[in-house]
This record gives structure tokens, sequence and C-alpha cells, in this order.
């Protein structure tokens, strides 16, 4: 498909810069066959079934932009994919004069090799320690890595608590899973409260959410590949509610790409443990995901391609138009949508 299909225009004033707090007051754009519904997040209970499962990523967003000097050169990492326990492939900016074997210090005693070198200004490092000892130096030497389109990507503390969901346990992401961002405990127990089930996979998103689609036509579009995890209990659990009748309700497109990753083609799920660079437009036949509450995003981006092949991209089309004359915040810190899976012949 056409690239230019999935492109629209929006106010840069709509760009949110912080979350609205509480984070379950922000909007919420029910998108039904009745055409677009304003509400809040905090109703979204009001939309759940009992019986219905509620699947969220409980990936943990590490301090992965570090800013360390070469000899006298200054050097900026944005780490995105995890090769092993101290290894990392990274983003570097300047990158033309890296190569392999040169040393990369971030403080007095935190350093890293360059391992190796691709194209794009992409590098492989070998940190001087890996597991719970690099995330620590991480913790201490590193930023949150925002996205480049929230105050030109510098974080300050606050974004340590902010760009964090409830859900965060697993270590490992650079980018937030951003739906998952409007979740409070209070909206949690009235998920409960509704007779639905909660539970959680990871996906480890990396740096390449935030890159734009350089080509013309999606069959040319390359995805980086992200590492997910759905356990065999989770993967039970949510085939024993689809057996029950209930609905999947996917919090965050890569809660839901995971799920479609993991799932065989009549929807049943088995544990999955692997990279997965799945990469969903329109014409793709959903085979697990009945429900999908996600964030407003960028224009011409592989997320608003997976929305519209959701919902219908006609629908999706009328739905951003919508929700841009009625002031949505849009992107990570902003407001979010509730999309049902459109239904085909």
């Amino acid at each position: 498909m056409k690239v230019d299909l999935f492109d629209f225009d929006l106010p840069k004033d709509l760009i949110a810069e912080r979350p609205v707090s509480p984070r379950d007051a922000a909007r919420l754009l029910h998108v039904g066959p009745d055409g677009p519904d304003d509400r809040l997040v905090g109703d979204l209970p009001g939309f759940l079934r009992p019986g219905d499962v509620v699947v969220s990523n409980d990936t943990r967003v590490i301090p992965a932009r570090l800013f360390g000097r070469r000899g006298e050169a200054g050097v900026e990492i944005t780490l995105h994919q995890m090769t092993g326990p101290a290894g990392w492939k990274a983003f570097a900016r300047p990158a033309k004069k890296l190569k392999p074997g040169h040393e990369i210090r971030f403080g007095e005693d935190f350093s890293a090799t360059v391992a190796a070198k691709g194209e794009a200004g992409e590098v492989v490092l070998a940190f001087d320690r890996g597991g719970a000892a690099l995330m620590a130096a991480l913790e201490r030497f590193g930023r949150m890595p925002l996205p480049p389109y929230i105050r030109k990507g510098c974080a300050d503390d606050r974004d340590r608590a902010d760009y964090q969901t409830v859900f965060a346990r697993a270590e490992g992401a650079v980018a937030a899973p951003t739906a998952g961002l409007h979740f409070t405990p209070g909206l949690l127990a009235a998920i409960d409260a509704a007779g639905a089930a909660r539970l959680t996979v990871t996906l480890h998103v990396g740096a390449g959410t935030f890159l734009p689609v350089k080509v013309d036509d999606t069959a040319d579009h390359h995805m980086h590949a992200e590492h997910g995890i759905v356990t065999a209990a989770v993967a039970e659990a949510i085939n024993a509610a689809r057996a029950r009748g209930g609905r999947v309700v996917a919090v965050g497109t890569t809660s839901a790409r995971l799920l479609e990753s993991a799932a065989a083609a009549d929807g049943t799920l088995a544990a999955f443990d692997a990279a997965t660079d799945i990469f969903i437009t329109p014409g793709y036949r959903f085979r697990c995901v009945d429900v999908l509450m996600t964030n407003f995003h960028l224009p011409r981006s592989t997320l608003f391609m997976l929305v519209s092949a959701f919902a219908g991209l006609d629908r999706m089309q009328a739905a951003y138009r919508h929700a841009i004359a009625a002031g949505y915040r849009f992107y990570s810190y902003g407001d979010a949508c509730l999309l049902h899976r459109e239904t085909r012949p």
C-alpha cells in the first residue's frame, strides 16, 4: 500500500508535552460502529464485559540515553536492542568516526567498547559490565529516552516516573508502551469490579518505534525486531477466556503485536519467547485481539497502519479528523482511543 494513505496534518500544539494528572483523566475516543464517542479513560470499565481479559505490556523502560566521550569528542548513544548480558545495539551520534575497538567513556568507572558497526549510525556496544550491574550503571548515568517529538527528546527527573507504566516490571524497553501510561490503581480496581481478568505479557519496545517510514510503499519497509514473551500460563488463561466467549482487550499496539505474533491461525495462543518483527497493515486478519486501546499515533507511522488494519482505514481517518478538531492530545503523553476489530465477510 502507498504510505501516503496514512498521512495527515497534525497541529504541533496537539502534541502532549506532559501527561494529565491523574492518568485516567485523559480523554478516550471510543470509535464504534455509530461513530466517535468522546469519553474519558476512567470510563473504560464500562466498555468491558464479565469474562473479558485485558492484556497489558509489563516491560520497564530503562534510562537508555547516554552521553559519553571518545577521547575529546562527545558521543550520544541511544540503546535499542539487547544482544546479551553486556551487549546492546545502539544508535550513535555522531557515528561517522566510530570504529570497532573504540572505547566510549560515560563516567570515570563506566565505559563501553564498539564491538561492531552497521549502517545508518547503528553500532553494537560491549559494556564493561552486564546484568544487574549494567542496569545500575544505566540508572546512574543514563536518561529516559523520550521520543524526539517531546521537548526534543530532552527528559528531566519528572520523566523518570511519568514515562513508566503502572505495569512496569521486566527491564529492557527503550520506549514506553504508552497506552499503559493511562492506568492507575483505581482504574485497575474498577476493571476487576467489572468482571474482566487482567494479564500481562512482555514486549521490550525498541527505539525503532520512533523511526519514520521513509519508503513510498509499505511492502518496502523493514521493521526492527523486538523481543517478546508470552508465558504458558498467560497463553492458557487467554485461550480459556476466549473459549468461554470472552474478548481479548489489548492495551496498546505492543501487546497487540505480541499476541498476534504468538497466535496460531485459529487464534489459539502458545507460549512465546522470541523476537518479532511483525508488520501489520490493512488486509491483515487479526487472530486474537478483539478490542484495542491505544494512543494517537504519528502520521505515516507503522502504528497508524496497525490501527487502520484493526478498525478500518476509513474509520480511523475519520476518527483522527474528529480527534484533531476536538483538540485531543497526541502521541506518547497524549489521550487514547478505544477500537473494535473491523468485521469482514
